[in-house]
């Protein structure tokens, strides 16, 4: 039985090794062109973006949201309140609930933030029709599973949406 007919073909998972360097290679560099111009890693602003996109909300709801360990998350917003960027706060009827806020200064960054995708991306996936989307976000969280990513922190750095 050959490579291809058991399933395996060497030269298809050369290309699709060789797609995942291209696009890991090119949110490094955006990642550090981001690090550079506002001083913030893009998990940080992930994390600035979900707290001003649900308002003041829980340390458990963040997590979740930036697909992050409640672990991580702690270690990022505490350099972020150390910043002044963000406050935290103990709800009064639970005290095991702690909600974060931006600041006006959290605000500033965000605004002042480029987009964590590169801006061609986003605007050629814009024009692609919805079902298109979709299929790409499906073919991208496969090649995730397949990776066995599950466990894996990882603020959605191929979040599309504009700061």
């Amino acid at each position: 039985m050959s490579e291809t007919e058991s399933g395996r073909n060497p030269a298809q998972i050369k290309e699709v090794l060789r797609a995942i360097r291209r696009i890991t290679r090119a949110v490094d560099i955006q990642s550090k062109q981001v690090t550079k111009a506002v001083g913030l890693t893009v998990p940080q602003l992930v994390i600035l973006q979900a707290i001003r996109d649900n308002g003041p909300v829980t340390s458990k709801r963040l997590a979740e949201e930036a697909s992050l360990s409640p672990a991580t998350l702690v270690t990022i917003l505490d350099k972020l309140e150390g910043k002044g960027l963000v406050e935290r706060r103990r709800d009064s009827r639970d005290r095991r609930a702690v909600y974060s806020r931006l600041t006006a200064a959290g605000e500033t960054a965000l605004n002042g933030a480029p987009p964590l995708l590169h801006a061609a991306f986003s605007t050629r996936f814009s024009s692609l029709p919805p079902e298109r989307q979709r299929e790409i976000i499906a073919a991208l969280g496969a090649v995730a599973e397949m990776l066995g990513t599950g466990r894996l922190d990882a603020a959605p750095v191929l979040d599309g949406a504009p700061l």
